[in-house]
């Protein structure tokens, strides 16, 4: 059952990943770990999950009806801010540093660690948590609230809306105002206006 339109809230629930250009053309991929609001412009379109159903399992190379893929970027995984609440069994950044490098080289399985470094994708978490101030990115010194997204970890080789299928482009929300090299914490109430259309060839 579609739960995704334009009449949809964040709540405690299902996750939703969708996909974000920003205004140099590098993409991110955005986790919004229940509580990240979803582009207006995204959730005004038909059949929305369906579509971010078949854009994440292209991202992760179990699409039937896309399975060409453009090759690896061969980059690096780098890590930026993370979840206070996710990784609160670290004793330091080092750490997770340490586990992120162990885990994101562009040989290894793919998953979320090396999306980065074998896709090129910037990925940005929603911060979670079942009380305000229970969850923070670690790392970002201003004020945050339940739903912001972070920016968790970046490339260094970039992808482009080019490594996706023509047929899925339009799935991808575009800024025009935001950069991926530089904002690392995008206000959830300010979603729309960060991301008002959707991509078009």
């Amino acid at each position: 059952m579609n739960i995704l339109n334009k009449n949809w809230r964040p709540e405690f629930g299902r996750i939703f990943t969708w996909f974000a250009m920003d205004k140099s053309g590098k993409i991110a991929v955005m986790v919004n770990n229940c509580f990240g609001d979803l582009p207006g412009a995204l959730l005004s379109m038909d059949n929305v999950e369906v579509l971010l159903d078949e854009l994440t399992d292209y991202m992760w190379e179990e699409s039937v009806r896309f399975n060409a893929h453009p090759g690896n970027k061969c980059g690096d995984t780098i890590l930026d801010l993370y979840s206070g609440m996710r990784f609160q069994h670290f004793l330091n950044r080092e750490n997770v540093e340490e586990m992120i490098r162990e885990r994101s080289g562009y040989t290894q399985d793919l998953r979320e660690y090396n999306l980065p470094s074998r896709k090129g994708f910037f990925i940005y978490h929603g911060i979670e948590g079942s009380s305000e101030g229970e969850d923070y990115p670690v790392g970002y010194g201003g004020q945050t609230k339940m739903g912001d997204y972070f920016r968790y970890l970046t490339p260094t080789v970039f992808a482009s809306v080019e490594d996706f299928p023509e047929e899925l482009r339009h799935g991808i929300a575009v800024s025009d105002t935001i950069d991926f090299d530089i904002d690392r914490l995008l206000d959830n109430d300010r979603i729309n206006e960060y991301f008002p259309g959707m991509y078009h060839s």
